[in-house]
């Protein structure tokens, strides 16, 4: 018999929200499924890894399903790293992270629990994919996504990922999930505007609420927004090398 790929599964909106649990039944169907999510949601977190504080990590039943779960308290990317370190003690063949309630497309990657906790996979050189969906409802619907996911996750088992990309893969919201297709993109050029609302406390004292807009600066037809506007699931390869590899010959050439 063949043996089947271990898969861990994590997130960030916590480990009983409705999209990660959804993934979780998705890769019962491939796999032998660790699920280790924080225990409470982790939206935003980015990378941030949990340093001057303690990290608790119990096991848990949710569902009847056939996965092995962990509740962590820590970040999205502690999840990962406790999951190699202590709970899995080897690197498993797949990671998958989300499914976010909410799309990870653009700058957002920057900010998202979702996508960090597929980088911090990439990092440790697991191929690994982050999947969100364009709703940011808690009702959202994640049916129509699964065998989207399933053929995508499979594809990821099938041929690997060169070291350090990790995929990024966001789904339109759309109430029929009759997507068009997928696309292949790149980043949009976009960032968000931020404001902060600022207000008084009944007790005198002032504080802020984080507001902002989001900008979409590129007019392209090959980026993730484009595909989601048009109803398409982009797929983003990620790399984590920040360096601006282009701009290394002309630094060069400063008199520094």
């Amino acid at each position: 018999m063949e043996k089947k790929p271990l898969i861990l599964v994590t997130n960030d909106d916590g480990i009983t929200a409705p999209g990660i649990r959804t993934l979780i039944s998705v890769m019962n169907e491939i796999g032998d499924v660790v699920v280790i999510a924080p225990d409470s949601p982790q939206s935003g977190m980015g990378h941030a890894i949990t340093l001057d504080s303690t990290i608790y990590c119990d096991a848990i039943t949710i569902d009847d399903g056939e996965q092995l779960e962990y509740r962590c308290s820590g970040t999205p990317a502690d999840c990962v790293k406790m999951a190699i370190s202590e709970i899995l003690n080897k690197k498993p063949d797949l990671c998958v992270s989300g499914i976010n309630h909410g799309a990870n497309s653009s700058i957002n990657v920057i900010y998202s629990g979702t996508m960090s906790a597929a980088i911090e996979a990439g990092i440790e050189g697991i191929p690994a994919i982050g999947f969100s969906l364009l709703d940011y409802s808690w009702k959202a619907n994640f049916e129509g996504l699964k065998k989207h996911i399933k053929k995508i996750a499979l594809e990821v088992i099938k041929n690997g990922l060169p070291d350090g990309i990790v995929l990024n893969v966001n789904f339109p919201k759309l109430s029929s999930n009759n997507f068009k297709g997928i696309k292949i993109c790149r980043q949009a050029r976009a960032n968000w505007v931020e404001e902060f609302d600022k207000r008084t406390n009944p007790q005198g004292k002032e504080y802020y609420w984080l507001t902002g807009r989001f900008v979409n600066l590129d007019k392209g037809e090959d980026n993730d927004v484009w595909a989601l506007e048009n109803d398409y699931i982009s797929v983003v390869p990620v790399h984590f090398d920040l360096t601006a590899h282009h701009f290394i010959q002309k630094l060069n050439s400063w008199e520094l």
